[in-house]
């Protein structure tokens, strides 16, 4: 898409074709990307869908079912919530949540390239009808999936499109438009470079977050097979578990950085890991909780994790230090700084754990997940200090 827009005779709102007739305005392009992007993620996941029940000799969902479920998990991805009989399911999986973001993301860029925005006015405009546009199609799709025993509750998936929309869309936005390095340089101080080191810092904390997650699993990776076939169903049972659970991978990742941090995680009232102790309670049948400890003793890997904020603290010092310009100051005010991406670490780690808890139901299983505000600050206070220990010695050994 990118290349195609990149090829427009015109430019700007005004621009006409070789013909003489008005193009397309930036706006409107942008509008039909901006479609574009949930009904392809809902095709993808419904053809899915229906490969899976393809492998179920019973025949598995109807089409319709099975369409009516991708345009469910798309609502669940945005912060949705679904009223059942159970409960009210509100966890998003974060992997389609991401590819969600990115898809809204490159549809705001490619416009904005395409039509080569510079100014804020019309890059507002092109954003501004993403968010209009994606705002109305989630509310029309929450109405096509609406059923009886699935009720979609309205304001928590507006509102979640509308953060996700803002978010995904506003950074493309600003970055194909240049326009975030002209608010970064009106920023005081190193603004480009805490954003990077604090990025880079996030960016770390959840790769070993997933290492972890990949080792508790590899170490009962009989557990976990056994309940991927545990459906029946020939190989759909499997599959579709397997699917869920990939996911939910960055939701797992998340409840790992609240065990890293100290606060540990919730799956139900039943089930609390932590590096305080471990409580054992029923669990659903998911081979990705095939990771959580077999027993009441708290395992070695959850020792080990804690270690995670102070490595991601230590690749955020040296990433912001590398960064830093030579009217930035020397390695105390480095220091300093590493404090600063530190902290915007455990925000930021806030912000994930947050999206990826939720509730599975109004019984056993109401709360899953780490506690955002507890984790992001015990990793904003672990991840600041090692920060600034890394930036001042990064720092003092580029100057010397």
């Amino acid at each position: 898409m990118t290349s195609l827009l990149a090829r427009l005779p015109g430019r700007g709102p005004s621009a006409r074709d070789g013909d003489g007739r008005r193009a397309v305005h930036p706006a409107g392009l942008a509008a039909l990307t901006a479609l574009a992007v949930p009904v392809v993620g809902v095709l993808g996941l419904a053809l899915a869908l229906v490969v899976v029940a393809a492998l179920d000799p019973d025949g598995g969902l109807s089409l319709g079912e099975n369409a009516r479920l991708a345009g469910q998990l798309w609502l669940l991805a945005q912060g949705g919530r679904l009223d059942l009989a159970s409960g009210p399911l509100a966890i998003a999986p974060l992997l389609l949540t991401l590819g969600a973001a990115w898809g809204l993301s490159r549809a705001v860029r490619s416009v904005v390239a395409g039509a080569d925005l510079r100014d804020a006015r019309p890059v507002g405009q092109v954003l501004g009808a993403v968010v209009v546009v994606h705002l109305a199609g989630t509310a029309a799709l929450a109405a096509l999936v609406d059923t009886p025993g699935a009720r979609v509750a309205l304001v928590p998936v507006l509102t979640g499109a509308l953060l996700l929309v803002l978010a995904a869309g506003g950074w493309g936005a600003l970055r194909e438009s240049g326009l975030a390095g002209a608010l970064a340089d009106r920023v005081p101080g190193p603004a480009r470079a805490l954003a990077r080191g604090a990025l880079a810092g996030l960016l770390t904390l959840l790769a070993l977050a997933l290492v972890v997650v990949a080792v508790a699993l590899a170490s009962d990776a009989r557990g976990a097979a056994a309940l991927a076939t545990g459906l029946g169903g020939a190989g759909a049972g499997a599959v579709g578990l397997l699917g869920l659970g990939a996911l939910l991978l960055p939701n797992a990742a998340a409840a790992v950085l609240g065990l890293a941090a100290g606060p540990g995680f919730l799956v139900g009232a039943g089930t609390l890991v932590s590096t305080g102790g471990v409580t054992l309670g029923a669990v659903p049948a998911l081979p990705l909780l095939a990771a959580l400890p077999d027993t009441q003793a708290v395992p070695l890997l959850a020792f080990l994790s804690q270690a995670l904020p102070v490595l991601a603290g230590l690749v955020t010092g040296v990433a912001l230090a590398r960064r830093l310009t030579l009217v930035d100051g020397g390695a105390l005010t480095a220091a300093l700084w590493g404090v600063v991406a530190g902290v915007g670490v455990g925000v930021l780690a806030g912000l994930v754990v947050a999206a990826g808890s939720g509730q599975l139901g109004d019984g056993g299983l109401a709360e899953v997940g780490a506690p955002p505000l507890a984790t992001g600050l015990a990793i904003a206070a672990q991840a600041g200090l090692a920060a600034a220990v890394s930036a001042a010695v990064t720092r003092w050994r580029r100057s010397s």
